[in-house]
């Protein structure tokens, strides 16, 4: 009965999104091919489930993050990233490039999102490094890599819906995602360093000055200050990410309106519809996937998975990497979020009963969806980096090869050593 009823779910899906359905009204259209065929729920069972999916704490801080990150884009705070950054960083060779990395880290750290960070700091980095000789093709691949980092370094929305999805600690997730994503950061940083050391990509002819660096340091005191106050205040124990998630919206609009001065109310209306529209679509996705997870359950397709994966073989190396190749795989085709919903409640049965534990499995899951973000033909990252660079997508696509490897290198350590993810949630107890 299990195998006919994933049958029914399965293929409703895949033909829903062949045709080219929306992913939520597909997650939709699949759960209502359960009810028809089993006859144990009603239609009314699609529509209770979208409202009481959304309906938690924790997805609150989604549509907040969402439009922070909006706010902290158009009212200054990732041009004066940028400029701090530059003054320590621009007179290594190949500066720019790992100005590039550290801003879109710093980024991260404050809007939660990969294709806001790469729209944000792509916009004022890409015009500038073409000028100083960049290969086109190297800095968008940089910039679309780079902004993946956005959903590992806290906070992260993708890491929100996990903790929802698997009820575990959202603050716990937050605190092992930050080595993993410094990590990340180091690796693509290194690459850009030796990379433009062979192409011969020079450094900031401007002189390092403690003038300079001061003024800047200055200019840039309030953007920096925002990543402390959202995760000062969550670990300090102020507020709830969902609160800090708040608090930053409102930060964001002090520090654009007030001291920066460059968010108008023309900016602010179209940050807040830019978010609005985000928002709405992902809510849908939520509300129609809270209701695909409640079919799987219902129909014992986890459980079922689980034993099949458990029966296949009891390493627990193998069975990681299996689970790799599988959220690899799905990164190519399937949006971020869309993915944690459906998956999660599957593969978490797998990973618990290899006793892998579940924030370690929640970092495994984001850093690969993250891989996603620059994996064709899906990768948000890069259709993103294609339009702000105006160019074609397959001159994003041609760069991201080198990157692409490093980062699941990386990923594999993250896998195979947990102390890089539990590190710090062991540390803070």
């Amino acid at each position: 009965m299990t195998g006919s009823i994933a049958a029914v779910v399965f293929l409703t899906l895949i033909a829903c999104l062949v045709l080219t359905v929306p992913i939520g009204f597909s997650l939709g259209i699949a759960s209502l091919g359960y009810i028809l065929y089993t006859k144990q729920l009603t239609f009314g069972f699609i529509a209770q489930n979208m409202v009481t999916g959304c309906d938690s704490f924790p997805t609150m801080a989604i549509p907040f993050f969402i439009f922070a990150g909006e706010l902290m884009g158009g009212g200054g705070i990732s041009k004066r990233l940028l400029n701090l950054a530059n003054v320590f960083f621009g007179r290594i060779q190949g500066g720019l490039a790992i100005v590039t990395v550290v801003v879109c880290m710093f980024f991260a750290a404050i809007s939660g999102s990969g294709p806001a960070t790469v729209a944000a700091v792509g916009g004022m980095v890409i015009p500038t490094m073409l000028e100083k000789g960049y290969d086109k093709k190297f800095v968008l691949a940089l910039i679309a890599a780079a902004g993946s980092i956005g959903v590992i370094i806290p906070p992260s929305i993708p890491m929100v819906i996990y903790a929802v999805t698997t009820n575990s600690s959202v603050s716990t997730l937050f605190l092992a995602g930050f080595v993993p994503g410094i990590l990340i950061g180091l690796v693509l940083i290194a690459y850009s360093y030796f990379y433009a050391k062979k192409m011969g990509y020079k450094g900031d002819d401007e002189p390092f000055s403690v003038k300079r660096a001061l003024r800047e340091t200055k200019e840039g005191f309030w953007a920096i200050l925002s990543p402390v106050i959202i995760l000062g205040g969550i670990y300090g124990g102020i507020f709830t990410p969902t609160e800090a998630a708040a608090v930053s919206v409102i930060y964001s609009i002090i520090v654009g309106c007030v001291i920066y001065r460059e968010l108008d109310l023309k900016k602010l209306i179209q940050c807040t519809k830019n978010a609005c529209e985000t928002t709405a679509s992902i809510l849908i996705v939520i509300g129609c996937a809270a209701g695909f997870s409640k079919v799987l359950t219902l129909g014992r397709i986890p459980t079922t998975v689980a034993s099949a994966m458990l029966a296949l073989t009891d390493s627990k190396i193998v069975i990681l990497l299996l689970i790799n190749v599988l959220l690899l795989i799905v990164g190519c085709f399937m949006e971020t979020l869309c993915a944690i919903m459906i998956l999660a409640p599957i593969l978490y049965p797998v990973v618990t009963a290899m006793g892998v534990d579940v924030t370690h499995f929640g970092i495994i899951m984001v850093v690969n969806l993250a891989i996603g973000f620059i994996t064709p033909p899906l990768g948000v990252n890069l259709f993103v980096a294609s339009r702000v660079g105006e160019t074609t997508l397959d001159t994003v696509i041609k760069g991201i090869i080198p990157f692409l490897a490093l980062m699941i290198i990386t990923l594999l350590c993250i896998t195979y050593i947990p102390a890089i993810s539990m590190f710090l949630p062991n540390l803070m107890g």
